[in-house]
């Protein structure tokens, strides 16, 4: 075949294949395969293809996979994808994961590549939490691979995600992989576990915001807060306005059986009091549920901070924001534990449920460039017409600065 037309952007594997410069194709070729040379039947790149294809169509264990290339066999040599007659069997794709990779490579190159997409913009949102890939655990114990991730929720990209030692917790990882993102105009949102001086010092610094919940890991803290509130709270029970140093907002929500209602109200009265570095609100929610079902309601209140001053982020972005940052468990964590499967599929050994992991988040940003927000919606079509999935991962995206 003549390759002397190649665009300028293009290149050509050993097989033939051409695939574009800073597509996610040209990343698993840089990617450093450390098998020896002798009995190595597949190239590495060629393996992560496969595997990375047959999940966008549907596949989540390494057996399924592997029947899902043998029945497409044909098919595939034909896109110059298999090189074989014969395809990789499911210990293959389990050695891929398992030892086949340098996990710590991985992992930055493909946060690089989900990074390449990322969209700038005025109150763009990170969203920082944990997650233990259960099907890690061994036999016995409690604790199994646990994943810290910064994930932009509106565009479906994990920019950065590292291992917690199991003698560490979340908050000795976040200062880290905070380091490896760019922060300037970002806001940060956790779990009150994240929220600690330190952090907030080191976002603020780099040019980002943060909004924290507050509880009980930051007791004095959490104290001063609702002790402002308090009183403002007693007046507007019995019939007074809302004081001029306070503001407020509510949002009632009706779904899933249920009425939820939303209050948030907002203060800087603690600015110059509280110990906490560059706070500039604080604020008091107060979340009532009421079940259709069962005639009954549910209260609860919390309490947070943030650096964002109020002509930033009125009461009612800031419950925007407090909404925004659960989107990582549905937008990633369920995303990754049902749809795709991950915590039900056995990989236990060396770094294989690591590996797999970062495979599921590039689904998930795959299926975000395609325009996609139904998962199971974009592997059912992609399981129709595997070109298209493959074209995603064959072409590149110009990045948006």
């Amino acid at each position: 075949m003549d390759y002397t037309n190649l665009a300028a952007h293009e290149e050509v594997n050993a097989n033939g294949l051409i695939y574009e410069l800073g597509s996610l194709y040209s990343y698993f070729e840089k990617v450093t395969d450390i098998r020896q040379a002798k009995g190595k039947r597949y190239p590495l790149a060629m393996l992560l293809i496969l595997f990375l294809l047959a999940k966008l169509c549907g596949e989540d264990q390494p057996s399924g996979i592997a029947e899902w290339v043998a029945h497409r066999r044909d098919e595939l040599r034909a896109l110059k994808i298999l090189n074989r007659e014969q395809t990789p069997s499911h210990m293959t794709y389990r050695r891929v994961l398992q030892s086949m990779i340098n996990t710590s490579e991985l992992e930055t190159m493909m946060g690089e590549y989900q990074r390449s997409y990322l969209k700038s913009g005025e109150s763009v949102v990170f969203s920082m939490d944990g997650k233990t890939v259960r099907g890690t655990i061994p036999a016995g114990e409690i604790r199994g691979t646990h994943l810290l991730s910064v994930f932009v929720p509106e565009q479906g990209l994990v920019l950065v995600q590292a291992a917690v030692d199991r003698k560490e917790n979340e908050i000795v990882v976040a200062p880290t992989i905070l380091k490896q993102v760019n922060l300037s105009g970002v806001i940060v949102l956790a779990d009150a576990m994240h929220t600690q001086r330190e952090t907030s010092t080191q976002i603020v610094a780099a040019g980002g915001d943060y909004v924290w919940i507050v509880k009980d890991n930051q007791p004095r803290t959490r104290w001063a807060i609702e002790k402002l509130f308090v009183h403002e709270i007693c007046n507007l029970r019995m019939g007074a306005n809302l004081a001029k140093e306070f503001h407020s907002d509510q949002q009632v929500d009706k779904g899933h059986g249920r009425i939820t209602s939303r209050k948030l109200m907002s203060s800087t009265l603690l600015n110059d009091y509280l110990d906490w570095p560059h706070v500039a609100q604080v604020f008091r929610i107060e979340r009532t549920v009421y079940h259709s079902k069962h005639k009954g309601k549910t209260r609860e209140v919390v309490y947070g901070l943030t650096s964002l001053p109020p002509h930033k982020a009125s009461p009612a972005k800031l419950l925007a924001l407090v909404r925004q940052h659960w989107q990582i468990e549905s937008g990633l964590h369920y995303r990754r534990d049902v749809t795709l499967r991950e915590d039900v599929t056995r990989l236990s050994v060396g770094n294989s449920g690591h590996n797999m992991a970062i495979l599921n988040n590039l689904v998930i940003c795959l299926c975000f460039q395609k325009g996609f927000r139904n998962l199971a919606k974009a592997r059912r079509l992609f399981n129709a017409k595997p070109k298209e999935a493959l074209n995603l991962i064959l072409s590149a995206k110009s990045p948006t600065l």
